[in-house]
């Protein structure tokens, strides 16, 4: 956050009206959908009002932005890297497979994405997940055999399944193979 008042109210004007044209909206659609006076709003974005806080927390509201992410200093514009080394991985399910976590900590349970490396005859298999989990999985190298349930497919380089994983499932190499698997709860 920032220290100096006059900064914050410097870059409020435009960083409301970054946010109203970020989501296409009119000055009516925000004196709408906030309970603020479309002059208001107006004389807000062009700096000659400053809001008070009621009024700056119903834009806010109305524009589904950050109360605070108005008031930072610089936009959050980060890129979060993890360099090869960094990224979790599993090396402990399945034979054969080594299994690199490439989602965030907070999408476990939710929307999950791995790399799958497989050695000659890997194997990973998996219990059922809960209801309605499906799983996607793209072959990047080499052949894969997906099973879930009854069905059976195997899939080249380049090539994607999409398959229930509420169900017992398991993929197969015959020889090395890559892939990547988004993990999608239902």
């Amino acid at each position: 956050m920032m220290d100096n008042s006059d900064d914050i109210l410097s870059m409020l004007p435009a960083r409301l009206k970054q946010a109203r044209r970020a989501q296409d909206l009119s000055l009516e659609a925000v004196a709408k959908l906030s309970g603020v006076s479309r002059s208001m709003v107006s004389q807000i974005e062009r700096g000659e009002s400053s809001p008070t806080v009621s009024v700056l927390w119903n834009l806010t509201r109305a524009l589904q932005v950050d109360f605070a992410g108005l008031l930072e200093e610089q936009q959050r514009r980060k890129i979060e890297v993890l360099r090869a080394q960094e990224v979790p991985t599993i090396e402990n399910r399945g034979a054969g497979c080594s299994i690199r976590i490439l989602s965030p900590p907070e999408d476990v349970g939710d929307h999950e994405v791995y790399e799958l490396r497989f050695s000659e005859n890997g194997v990973l298999e998996s219990e059922p997940h809960a209801r309605g989990t499906r799983e996607s999985l793209t072959v990047i190298e080499g052949t894969l055999t997906v099973v879930s349930g009854d069905a059976s497919e195997r899939l080249q380089a380049g090539e994607t399944a999409r398959y229930a994983a509420d169900v017992p499932h398991r993929l197969e190499a015959r020889s090395k193979a890559r892939a990547f698997l988004i993990v999608k709860a239902g």
